[in-house]
């Protein structure tokens, strides 16, 4: 369970992010780089009027990297429990990819190779959605190679 801190910093981030990444951040972020412009002549364009939109800049980047960093982990962690679920309660696709972003690099690559053999064989379907699994597809396309080659195995 969730400290009171947690929570409370949770809350504060989802604001933030939400703040940030609209319209009105935007707006107020040119406001800043107009009236710093416009100082310029006012400042000299000295070294300290540059330090302070350099120093500025570093440091809300350097916030919001880590702000940002966390809200796409959310919207990932949750995005993946969707699919999740919708692989687990459908009777069609195979549950072999419930959890898949914690295989490895290598086998997400066989995945990858899997479904691009998947797409091929889909193009050559007049109904995409004949098809739910790779084993499927290919038990298809063979059924299909054999009576339209007159009873010839497919290569």
């Amino acid at each position: 369970m969730k400290s009171k801190k947690e929570n409370i910093f949770e809350r504060m981030a989802g604001v933030v992010t939400r703040f940030t990444g609209g319209t009105a951040m935007f707006v107020i972020a040119v406001g800043i780089v107009l009236v710093w412009v416009l100082t310029g002549p006012l400042f000299d364009y000295s070294d300290t009027w540059q330090l302070v939109i350099n120093t500025g800049t570093t440091i809300v980047t350097f916030l919001m990297v880590f702000l940002i960093q966390r809200a796409q982990n959310k919207d990932s962690r949750a995005v993946h429990l969707k699919l999740n679920e919708l692989i687990a309660s459908v009777p069609g696709p195979s549950n072999r990819l419930v959890d898949v972003e914690h295989l490895s690099e290598e086998d997400l690559k066989t995945l990858g190779r899997y479904y691009t053999q998947l797409a091929k064989l889909a193009a050559k379907e007049a109904d995409l959605s004949v098809s739910h699994s790779i084993e499927e597809a290919r038990g298809l396309h063979h059924q299909k190679y054999a009576k339209g080659k007159g009873g010839r195995t497919m290569p």
